[in-house]
Order: C-alpha cells, then sequence, then structure tokens
C-alpha cells in the first residue's frame, strides 16, 4: 500500500481523471504520420496530457491530443495536437460538444494560480481558444459542468480551493463564486460530481479524508451546505472520484491512499450513508499501489476502478437492489500508471491512458461478464491523462 506522504509526493503537481462519443460525418484530415485519409466513419476524443517535468511525471506531449476510434473494432490511432497548453492533465466536454474546457495544471513556481482555458470546438475537430481564467489556486486537476451546461466547477488540488464559474454565451467563464475547505492546508480537493438530477454537489477532498455536500440550485445560481455537511471515510482513504449508480440510488468513491472503494447509500436529501469499502487491489499484491478513476457502465451492472502500481483496471459486478460490488477480476493496463479511463457511450469498449508508459490500452467489454478483452497493444499516445469522447 502506498502512504499518505508518497501518495502526495506523486501527485503534488496536481492529479486528475470522463467518457463521451461523437461521429464527425465528411471530415478529411491528416493523421499523426502524415497521412490524408477520410476520417467519416471515426469517433474522436480529446487527450489530456502533461507538457513538462514534474515531481510525479516527465511529460513529453505539447498539449491536447486527439485520437481517433473505430466504432466497428474499438481500434484507436493517434490524431494530432490541437491546442497547445501547458500540463492540461483534465479535459471536459459541455454535453452539447460546443466547447471544451481544460484545466493548466501548474505548481506555485509556475505562476501565480493554475489556469482554466476555454475552447470553442470547431469542424474537424478544431479548438478556438475563448477565454483562460485563474483557478485560484494551484494544481487544478478536475472540471465538471452541470447538466444546464451553465456552470463549471474546477477542483485544485493544492490550497483546498473549489471555483464554481458561469460560461457565457460564447463559451468564456465568469467566476461565480469559490468553495473554500475548512482546512486549506490539508485539503487535496480532487473532483466535483453532481447528481443527475443537478440538484446536490459533492467534493472529493483526498487530504481531509471526506466528501463534503452542497445543495445546488442551477435556475438559482445559489449552492450551499446540505443538511448532512459531509460523509467521512476511513482515515488515510483520500477519496479522489466519485460515481453513481445508474439508478442514483448509490455512490462510489475510489480512494487513492489505500486503494479502496467505498460504496454509498445516496439519502432523498442528497446526504450519504457510508456502507462498506472493499479493496480494488489483490489480496496478495505488495508493492505500492494508488487508486486513480472510477466509471460504471452504461448498462450499470459494472464498475470498474484503475490501479497505478498494480496497473490493472479491477472489474466489479453491481448488485442493484443493494449497490453491493463483488470482485470479478482484473486486466492489465498493459502499461505503466493508468490515470483516467474511458467507457464509450455505447458501453462496448473501454480505454485507459498509461501516463508513465505513454501509451492508451483498448478493450473490448464483454456485456455478459464484464470482462476486458485488450484489443492488441497499447497504441503509443506521449503522457496521457485524461480521455473526452465527442458524445
Amino acid at each position: 500500500m502506498i502512504n499518505r506522504k508518497v501518495a502526495v509526493a506523486i501527485v503534488i503537481a496536481g492529479l486528475s481523471f470522463s467518457s463521451c462519443k461523437n461521429e464527425k460525418k465528411g471530415n478529411t484530415e491528416e493523421d499523426a504520420s502524415g497521412n490524408t485519409e477520410k476520417m467519416s466513419n471515426m469517433n474522436t476524443a480529446f487527450i489530456g496530457t502533461y507538457t513538462k517535468k514534474e515531481g510525479h511525471v516527465d511529460g513529453k506531449a505539447d498539449g491536447i491530443l486527439t485520437i481517433k476510434q473505430d466504432p466497428e473494432t474499438g481500434e484507436i490511432s493517434l490524431g494530432k495536437t490541437v491546442a497547445e497548453v501547458i500540463n492540461p492533465s483534465f479535459v471536459k466536454l459541455t454535453s452539447d460538444n460546443k466547447y471544451l474546457y481544460a484545466v493548466s495544471e501548474l505548481g506555485d513556481k509556475d505562476a501565480a494560480s493554475g489556469f482554466i482555458h476555454s475552447f470553442q470546438v470547431k469542424e474537424n475537430d478544431s479548438l478556438i481558444e475563448v477565454d483562460k481564467v485563474s483557478t485560484e489556486a494551484f494544481a487544478p486537476c478536475h472540471i465538471e459542468i452541470d447538466k444546464t451546461n451553465k456552470f463549471a466547477f474546477v477542483s485544485n488540488y493544492m490550497g483546498g480551493v473549489v471555483v464554481m464559474y458561469r460560461i457565457q454565451q460564447d463559451g468564456s467563464l465568469e467566476k461565480h463564486l469559490q468553495l473554500d475547505m475548512p482546512n486549506p492546508k490539508e485539503s487535496h480537493t480532487h473532483s466535483v460530481s453532481i447528481s443527475t438530477d443537478n440538484k446536490h454537489v459533492y467534493i472529493c477532498d483526498l487530504g481531509a479524508d471526506k466528501i463534503w455536500i452542497y445543495d445546488f440550485d442551477a435556475k438559482e445560481k445559489t449552492i450551499q451546505k446540505n443538511e448532512q455537511e459531509s460523509v467521512s471515510l476511513l482515515e488515510g482513504a483520500g477519496p479522489r472520484h466519485f460515481t453513481f449508480s445508474k439508478d442514483q440510488k448509490f455512490a462510489y468513491s475510489m480512494n487513492e491512499l489505500n486503494s479502496t472503494v467505498s460504496t454509498f447509500k445516496v439519502e432523498e436529501n442528497g446526504g450519504l450513508t457510508l456502507q462498506n469499502s472493499i479493496s480494488s487491489i489483490p489480496e496478495d499484491f505488495t508493492g505500492n499501489n494508488s487508486g486513480a478513476d472510477i466509471h460504471i457502465s452504461p448498462s450499470g451492472d459494472y464498475l470498474y476502478a484503475s490501479n497505478r502500481g498494480h496497473n490493472s483496471i479491477a472489474i466489479f459486478s453491481i448488485d442493484k437492489a443493494t449497490g453491493a460490488l463483488e470482485n470479478k477480476g482484473y486486466a492489465s493496463t498493459n502499461g505503466k500508471t493508468p490515470r483516467n479511463f474511458a467507457i464509450a457511450e455505447d458501453g462496448g469498449y473501454l480505454y485507459a491512458a498509461n501516463q508513465d508508459s505513454g501509451d492508451i490500452q483498448a478493450y473490448k467489454i464483454n456485456s455478459a461478464t464484464g470482462e476486458l478483452d485488450a484489443i492488441g497493444k497499447p497504441v503509443a499516445v506521449p503522457t496521457p491523462v485524461c480521455i473526452e469522447f465527442l458524445n
């Protein structure tokens, strides 16, 4: 197991982690090898990356990249650099695909703060930058957009700061308010998740071992603490990412520091009741590991979690009546340090970004068992961190 000090060192410059899909019909573009080919039947994903050497990573990319996916075979190929941004480690699309947002994960030695960039998504998947604003703290590592596409939330790993922005008609951002965690020296806010009904906001605070709970009203533009202010996890758990069951009755957190997945019952008022936690790594694994990302299949039958160290995707079945998880095995990512991973919208394929080996592994999902079957070898992509499919 990885201890807290080691984990913080690994992620001191920030961390991260989403999934969607789209067809761009009739587009012709040049691939990474310089060949011009018809891409009309291919799907596009934007890839968040690291671009420079940090304490926990040796960035090799030069900005936001694209990959192309064949929806028939699941195979992928490297596209091109579409925006030059320093350490765009997390990227997020609005649900209408009009705008892409990317953090610039900077520390206090790089700039006065981290930044969030706004891009308009154009034909041939090109990006036009429309805005760049401060995240009011350092090492921004996650972006969440509400269901109305009118608000964006950015989590800063350093300083315990979450900033809520209003999304303007042209995709630019206006700071709406700032949420400061009670103990900024202790807190490491790693992600914001919003309930499907858009009424509740959940903040994973890795440093405080808490998930903070807020009531959200997009129409009134308000956010306030829930009557249950937070839920606490086991000391040293380090909640990092959070997701909901398909029926929204249960929620799950991927806990970075003790490599567990926690199950919660979602109460009617948006509160959370911790039910149990289960290991994301095998009992006989003795190496260092830190949990990373977590996603549920579109069917709602399976939960997947990525392990950095064990270098695997853990597979769990979900009991839809109780929310309980049952371990069904592991799939090697055939690379090093899998961060974010994405599940195709149709639920047929999964893609894991191996940050330190510089590649992405594609899998075919067995709908009957949840098992992952690797599709060939990993495809070389420089320092990939986040995968975001156009939908």
